[in-house]
């Protein structure tokens, strides 16, 4: 082990992002921001997601509760987090990069039960600090990395995050000050009574980093308006941080606005500095005019969301977005309200949805508020209201049309009825003897044909096309001919054509439906097709 101020001569950067006071203070856009800006530089970056909670992954947790499943093109189940990075980076992450107390302790007990330890005791230093720096190490080295940042979630002084900051701690003393830098998010509030930026959670949240033994490079420090000079200066003197690595992060018009708002305040000067990297001009190319385009919409739209999590808008965070990256591409503002599907299992509720401009159902799980969608399916149907359905809307559309359109009685989902007569939607069959529930759906990236002539083919331009699937049931094909005899085609297929992936119908203005998840494949400027499509029909006015 070297010591504090020694340099390794691995050229590989760390940089740790830590968050204090509170939860929810944006540490995921600040890490998106700043390895934007670096990658901006010309420099190989990429971001790993650590969730101090004891799952294995997210695959299993509430939306509810956590937020959002992002899934990968490798079938990770992860933290919403990686969406962010996926966007701002315009990559694709791969599943390790979302690091949990599950993964790690699970790899740390697999070696200990293979005898892999000798016969040691095995302890959280320095068996489990070990494997979270190894994890890390070999992210970066693998994917030939100039620097990785590293979002440590949940805030300091959480029991649960110590071992992490344990390991960040000790990579700095074993990769050396200027391969490593620590940026610390707070919170600056202002109190109506006073009406002034309060220092004092700061002050707090950096004395206890620094009991940890971290002292971080640079704050990132969260406030409604821009920081003002006293406050700065108070922090600065504080946290024995100097003045320019004091960033405010004020709020602003667009997360995309961020890496700029970051780098007008000298950001990557302090990066370049810190890590001895060479200094390189920032790149913009066309990503100021991406950022801008989310400020500048002259058209408004509004949009329904129906759906079983609505209560926490994160919940479908990628959705947002997908529709966001397709209003900003257009110049429309994309209007949306979160609507609890329940409501709908009152008919009478229906006429509420001929306020908006059109109506998506999005994925999820179990039966509550399913007839309430089965209803919103076939009321955008009749109404001929825009209507895109992904995942369980999909599912549910084709319910709802064998319903009400082809006269199937008790055309169901076996999700929702496992004895129904006429099963539309079935348990996929090598799902039939899986137990476990984490990490056993149908996950991951699976190449889709496209049937041409079809308005999914004008949709894609293409005949094939690439998305992310998280799902268990589909669509049962034999009831194909009665579908397609009724109005409804079926256009997209995977797995040799043994999975129904779209279906449209032509003669209503935009009636689609997607058994895959598009909203993880939309990245601002380049918003998914499906999505874009979806948000210009809406703006239309017929």
């Amino acid at each position: 082990m070297q010591l504090k101020g020694k340099t390794r001569s691995t050229k590989i950067k760390y940089i740790f992002v830590t968050g204090g006071v509170m939860s929810g203070l944006g540490k995921g856009i600040i890490s998106s921001s700043t390895a934007k800006l670096i990658q901006l530089s010309g420099i190989r970056v990429s971001c790993v997601k650590i969730d101090p909670y004891v799952n294995y992954d997210a695959g299993t947790m509430n939306p509810i509760a956590h937020g959002e499943v992002y899934v990968t093109d490798d079938g990770g189940e992860c933290d919403m987090d990686i969406g962010n990075y996926e966007r701002f980076l315009n990559i694709s992450i791969k599943k390790e990069h979302n690091i949990t107390t599950g993964r790690i302790y699970s790899q740390v007990i697999k070696a200990e039960r293979s005898g892999k330890y000798l016969g040691q005791c095995v302890q959280i230093i320095p068996h489990i600090t070990d494997a979270i720096k190894n994890s890390l190490r070999k992210i970066a080295e693998d994917e030939n990395l100039q620097v990785l940042v590293i979002e440590c979630g949940g805030t300091v002084g959480d029991i649960e995050s110590l071992p992490f900051l344990e390991a960040f701690r000790q990579m700095e003393l074993e990769e050396g000050v200027n391969n490593t830098l620590f940026i610390h998010v707070t919170l600056a509030p202002i109190l109506d009574v006073v009406g002034e930026q309060k220092t004092k959670p700061t002050q707090h949240s950096i004395q206890e980093l620094r009991r940890i033994g971290i002292q971080p490079d640079i704050l990132a420090v969260r406030c409604k308006i821009k920081l003002s000079n006293e406050t700065k200066k108070k922090i600065s003197l504080f946290a024995s941080i100097a003045e320019n690595c004091v960033i405010s992060s004020h709020d602003a018009d667009s997360i995309y606005s961020i890496p700029e708002l970051l780098a007008s305040q000298g950001l990557m000067n302090t990066i370049t500095k810190k890590l001895d990297l060479p200094k390189r001009q920032i790149k913009y190319q066309n990503w100021k005019s991406i950022a801008k385009s989310f400020t500048t919409q002259n058209k408004n739209i509004r949009i329904a969301i129906v759906g079983k999590y609505v209560t926490l808008p994160d919940s479908y965070v990628s959705i947002y977005h997908a529709l966001s990256h397709a209003g900003a591409k257009n110049g429309i503002q994309v209007h949306i309200e979160w609507i609890e599907s329940e409501k709908f299992e009152d008919k009478d509720n229906l006429d509420y949805l001929d306020n908006f401009d059109g109506i998506l159902i999005p994925g999820g799980f179990g039966k509550r508020g399913t007839s309430g969608m089965i209803n919103v399916a076939n009321y955008s149907r009749l109404k001929n209201i825009p209507y895109l359905g992904i995942c369980l809307g999909f599912q549910l559309a084709l319910v709802s049309f064998a319903r009400n359109v082809c006269k199937i009685t008790e055309a169901n989902s076996t999700e929702l009825d496992q004895k129904t007569k006429n099963p539309i939607i079935e348990f996929m069959p090598e799902q039939r003897s899986i137990n476990d529930l984490g990490g056993t759906m149908r996950l991951g990236s699976h190449e889709i044909e496209i049937k041409p002539g079809t308005i999914a083919s004008k949709i894609y331009l293409s005949r094939t096309i690439n998305r992310r699937h998280r799902h268990r049931y589909e669509f049962n094909k034999k009831y194909l001919d009665i579908i397609e005899r009724n109005g409804m085609i079926l256009s997209g297929f995977s797995d040799y054509g043994k999975r129904t992936e779209i279906l449209e119908i032509p003669r209503h203005k935009f009636y689609v439906a997607i058994q895959y998840h598009a909203e993880f494949s939309s990245r601002p400027g380049k918003p998914e097709q499906s999505f874009e499509e979806f948000v210009k029909t809406a703006s239309l006015k017929f």
